[in-house]
């Protein structure tokens, strides 16, 4: 495995050719990578029991394509796909940081299954979020139930202290109809209550600030002293019956964006180079909001690539893993420099472009 380790230290980025159950229990013996992921995205089959065609002009989820070839089976379901899916999560948890994270996407069929599993492995109280990513447009097929436009990514970390960049969503307020107000300089701005649900019984929220309390069943968001800063600096409305409100100027909103909710709107490439392509912008986000500079990502189901596209993009490190030759092929051309290895029946690491020429 010195190879795994050198081709490592020297680009910053592993594409293995293999199975990666095979591949993850090497890594799990090496030093160097052991412990050290900080942040884990797979996009494993889905037990849908398919094959995922491919040809040199086209991508089909079809599998009776007039002259194309399968670049991967999906053939797996039920209790057999949870304990082969199962199997990998475990190795993959062991080679994770203390402060590492995993996002697991998945269709709504297996969904609720494999986050069962996925409480069992990492821990009921180690899941951080279930999200509804919106893949593509709303369908109109003819079928008895409503269409599915949508599918599942699970968030769990592997302890409570795990990388949080507290990523934030673009948002336009031109239009917005909140931001109705016009200050004496022509700011568009909006109000939100200062206090919000529930009652502290014995915390500075609860009391009353400027002999003010909060209204019953409610406490203010801030302690008195950023009320005060608040006031200091303009930023509260007094109503006619001295509510006091904060103001939101819809220039600064749309400057800092907001907060990212569990509900994404990340469609699929169109012409995807590969079945089950993702979106390049999403992955980025992920690893934004869950990595630093310099961290290992790790897609033990890397396909096309995209994952560790955008890792690379971002600085980070990568390993991809994949058992489809169209996928490793497809990932080569688009990553700018990689470590590229063949893992062979013999769970033993040859350098790819070796193999090629010796069989060529």
């Amino acid at each position: 495995m010195n190879q795994l380790v050198l081709g490592f230290i020297k680009t910053r980025g592993l594409l293995i050719h293999g199975d990666n159950y095979d591949v993850l229990r090497e890594l799990k013996r090496i030093p160097e990578i052991s412990g050290k992921i900080r942040l884990v995205y797979i996009d494993p089959p889905f037990g849908t029991n398919q094959n995922f065609n491919i040809t040199d002009t086209r991508v089909s989820t079809i599998s009776r394509v007039n002259g194309g070839r399968v670049a991967y089976s999906d053939n797996l379901t039920g209790e057999e796909y949870l304990k082969f899916l199962a199997e990998r999560l475990v190795l993959i948890r062991e080679i994770m940081a203390d402060h590492g994270s995993i996002y697991v996407h998945i269709d709504t069929k297996m969904g609720h299954y494999v986050k069962c599993c996925l409480d069992n492995i990492f821990g009921q109280e180690n899941f951080i979020n279930d999200i509804t990513r919106i893949k593509c447009n709303p369908k109109n097929f003819n079928r008895k139930g409503y269409g599915n436009y949508k599918d599942v990514i699970l968030f769990y970390a592997k302890t409570r202290d795990f990388i949080w960049n507290h990523p934030r969503q673009a948002i336009d307020t031109e239009l917005d109809p909140r931001f109705k107000n016009i200050d004496e300089e022509g700011r568009r701005y909006t109000t939100t209550p200062l206090h919000a649900p529930g009652e502290t019984q014995n915390g500075v929220t609860g009391k009353p600030w400027r002999g003010i309390k909060p209204p019953p069943g409610r406490h203010w968001r801030y302690p008195p002293e950023k009320l005060e800063e608040l006031e200091r600096k303009g930023l509260i409305e007094w109503s006619s019956n001295q509510n006091p409100r904060k103001i939101l100027y819809a220039d600064e909103v749309a400057k800092a964006g907001v907060k990212m909710q569990d509900v994404w709107k990340y469609k699929d490439p169109q012409n995807p180079k590969y079945p089950t392509e993702k979106n390049l912008e999403m992955l980025k986000m992920i690893i934004k909001a869950s990595s630093n500079e310099g961290d290992i990502i790790l897609d033990a189901f890397c396909g096309s690539g995209t994952a560790l596209v955008a890792a690379q993009e971002l600085g980070r490190s990568y390993i991809g893993i994949d058992s489809s030759v169209d996928a490793v092929e497809i990932a080569r051309k688009r990553l700018k420099e990689h470590h590229f290895l063949f893992f062979n029946s013999d769970f033993q690491a040859v350098e790819y472009e070796r193999m090629v020429n010796k069989n060529a």
